[in-house]
């Protein structure tokens, strides 16, 4: 059996469900002590910051997915004004 590659989309969701994951569980206990040694273990706004990119960067991929992404092009055709005449 061929083993499915994951698509950017899909690595972004993991990627953003791992950084709340472990948003949570640093809230839930960030720092100990042992002795007279303390420990922390991540910095919580750092974590936010990366939550914030793969939000954005799961919205990014959806639109794209979605056809919502991708450029625009239109065509403009100046006119000196004066309905249906060119220039």
């Amino acid at each position: 059996m061929a083993r499915k590659e994951k698509t950017e989309l899909e690595i972004a969701r993991e990627h953003y469900k791992m950084w709340l994951e472990a948003e949570e569980e640093i809230a839930l206990d960030q720092s100990y002590s042992i002795g007279s040694q303390s420990l922390t273990r991540a910095d919580l706004g750092k974590v936010a910051q990366r939550i914030e990119y793969w939000r954005n960067r799961v919205a990014a991929l959806e639109k794209l997915e979605k056809g919502k992404g991708r450029s625009r092009i239109y065509k403009i055709i100046p006119t000196d004004g004066r309905r249906g005449c060119r220039m």
